[in-house]
C-alpha cells in the first residue's frame, strides 16, 4: 500500500479503515480525534480561581458523600463510597472542581484505559446549582488535555442523548469509522 498525502496524527493513532461502511452509533458511545491543544480553555485557571473554583486532580481532599450527592442530584444511582473510592483509585485520570465558600465538589470527570492507545471518559457532572456556567466544560478541557499528552490516540465516553449536544463542540463525534459500542449484559435469570 502506498501513502500519499500529510498524515496529520502521530502513526501510532492511526487506525485501519474497513472496507465495509455501516451507519454510525446511535447513542452509544463517542470518540474524539486527538490534536495537539495549546491551552485555549473556555475559561481560564486564573478566572476559575478569581470565581472561587479550585482545580484539583487527585482525590486527596475529595469528600465521597459529597460527591455522591452530586452523582444522586444529576440523576445518577446513589453508589456505595467504598466502590466509588475503588473505582477512582483505578482511574487513570481525574479532575474535580471544588466550589471554595461551600468545600465541596461541583463538577467531576474521570477516565479510565491503557494508559497508551485508548481512554474512556465516565462520570462527567456538574452540579445542578451551578450549570450553565461553563464547569463541564472546563473540566471537560482539561481532562481531555491530560490523556492526549499522554499520547492517547482514541478518547471515548459514553453519553445520553439529551446531552450529546454539550460534547459536540468539546471535539467528540460519532464514531468517524461506524464502530458500533456494545455492552456486555447479564440478565436475571427467571425464577420457576
Amino acid at each position: 500500500m502506498l501513502l500519499r498525502g500529510t498524515i496529520s496524527a502521530p502513526l501510532s493513532c492511526l487506525r485501519l479503515r474497513s472496507t465495509t461502511s455501516s451507519p454510525p452509533p446511535l447513542n452509544v458511545s463517542v470518540s474524539r480525534r486527538t490534536s495537539t491543544t495549546t491551552n485555549n480553555y473556555s475559561i481560564s485557571d486564573q478566572d476559575l480561581d478569581s470565581r472561587g473554583f479550585l482545580l484539583h486532580r487527585t482525590i486527596a481532599e475529595l469528600n465521597l458523600d459529597h460527591l455522591n450527592k452530586v452523582f444522586v442530584a444529576v440523576g445518577f444511582p446513589k453508589r456505595d463510597p467504598d466502590k466509588i473510592r475503588t473505582a477512582l483509585e483505578h482511574t487513570d485520570a481525574l479532575l474535580w472542581m471544588e466550589y471554595r465558600k461551600t468545600k465541596r465538589p461541583v463538577a467531576f470527570a474521570r477516565a479510565t484505559g491503557d494508559g497508551v492507545f485508548n481512554a474512556i471518559i465516565w462520570d462527567v457532572v456538574v452540579d445542578p446549582s451551578f450549570q450553565g456556567l461553563g464547569l463541564g466544560k472546563a473540566v471537560m478541557e482539561r481532562l481531555v488535555e491530560e490523556l492526549v499528552a499522554k499520547g492517547i490516540c482514541n478518547i471515548a465516553l459514553y453519553s445520553e442523548p439529551r446531552v450529546l449536544g454539550f460534547y459536540r463542540p468539546l471535539g467528540f463525534v460519532a464514531d468517524p469509522d461506524g464502530i458500533r459500542g456494545m455492552v456486555y449484559s447479564r440478565k436475571p435469570k427467571r425464577k420457576t
